[in-house]
């Protein structure tokens, strides 16, 4: 499993026009189960989505965002392996 991070390095006026692309973007990769959950920062810095896969895909996957195209955010890639959630996300379990 990943955890994505994804860190604004415009402002967020900025941001907006390409929002809808980005939505859109995720709306494919929640389809084909690559993404898990995602949402946004809180204060509003960049957004979190929690990935399957291998890291290869998921780099390519990732450089289609239109955040990554337009140089809207900087991407953290972090893979963990979970041992323990809670009951009803033993998905995310390796």
């Amino acid at each position: 499993m990943f955890i994505v991070s994804l860190r604004y390095v415009v402002p967020i006026e900025d941001v907006e026009p390409h929002m809808e692309g980005h939505m859109a973007w995720l709306e494919k990769y929640y389809a084909n189960g690559t993404f898990l959950a995602s949402g946004r920062k809180v204060p509003r810095t960049g957004g979190v989505i929690l990935a399957l896969g291998d890291r290869e895909a998921l780099e390519a996957c990732l450089s289609e965002d239109p955040f990554a195209v337009h140089g809207i955010a900087e991407v953290e890639i972090t893979e963990c392996a979970i041992s323990r959630t809670v009951e009803g996300l033993d998905a995310l379990r390796e």
